[in-house]
């Protein structure tokens, strides 16, 4: 009996799998990610190979790579910290409100995916230069924002909004409405729901959404390039001192640098994803 109950779930599991068996669906996995993304990675340990210790570190301890290190990661952090917020509101007002052009606006979330980063960098800077039609009216209060960090940040907060809107936005749509109105009834007020109810549930996205917005902001070239005017030391970001050791034909170099940005993104996903490990277990836990 308990052989035949064992065979009847084998064949049920086998009838409900949509793709081929394990380990071909595993080959191509593996394949893909391999041309995609290891053995790319692979070749810039390749070209490091050749570049001595001494080399290395005068490389990425180079005064201007440090100046270019300090604004990638302030701007990067404070662009995902704004779209944190902004995200969030954005997220919570395509799912709970209803007003004409809400398909319209959910579709333009998806524009900075679609529009290519160099049209996205020019249309910045037309607008936001001292002649531009928003720029013109910051210049006359003393802000400037073309070629400083602040218009960098601008251009790394267009770039990373769809990434914390995407990540909520289906956590929203499936969270049960039962209880915010059984919180409502107990007498919380609107902030306290949100607090206690809500924000448990989509703080674990959020975390995925900001740490994709901030690793996206660390490497963005093509949107930042032009508002961001490569002065030295002041708005020269990393993605730029790369490009420019590239046409010095510095390969040693470039790559240096490249390696630091990629240990700051990987350490800025798994500390993310240990704190939502942390989160899960500590939800877990109180259960």
């Amino acid at each position: 009996m308990g052989q035949a109950k064992w065979v009847s779930s084998k064949r049920l599991r086998k009838k409900n799998r949509v793709i081929p068996g394990f380990g071909l669906s595993m080959g191509i996995t593996i394949s893909m990610l391999s041309l995609i993304v290891l053995i790319p990675l692979l070749s810039i340990f390749v070209v490091l190979s050749g570049v001595g210790p001494a080399d290395f570190w005068k490389a990425i301890s180079d005064p201007q790579a440090v100046a270019a290190y300090r604004v990638s990661l302030i701007c990067a952090l404070a662009a995902a910290l704004v779209n944190a917020l902004f995200g969030t509101i954005l997220a919570w007002i395509l799912v709970r409100y209803r007003f004409p052009g809400r398909r319209i606006l959910d579709g333009l979330i998806e524009l900075p995916f679609a529009l290519p980063t160099a049209v996205a960098g020019i249309a910045l800077t037309t607008l936001y230069s001292d002649n531009g039609w928003i720029g013109k009216l910051l210049a006359g209060i003393g802000i400037k924002v073309a070629y400083t960090p602040i218009g960098i940040t601008i251009a790394l907060i267009f770039i990373g909004i769809p990434f914390v809107v995407r990540a909520i936005q289906p956590v929203l749509e499936k969270l049960d409405g039962q209880y915010e109105e059984a919180a409502t009834m107990l007498g919380a007020s609107g902030w306290q729901t949100f607090r206690r109810v809500v924000f448990p549930e989509i703080r674990p996205a959020l975390l995925t959404g900001f740490g994709l917005a901030f690793a996206r902001g660390l490497g963005e070239y093509g949107s930042v390039i032009f508002i961001a005017g490569n002065i030295p030391y002041e708005t020269q970001i990393v993605p730029l001192i790369i490009m420019s050791k590239l046409e010095q034909f510095n390969y040693g170099a470039a790559t240096s640098i490249a390696l630091v940005m990629i240990v700051f993104s990987f350490l800025t996903l798994f500390a993310i994803n240990f704190i939502q490990s942390r989160l899960n277990h500590a939800a877990k836990g109180a259960e």
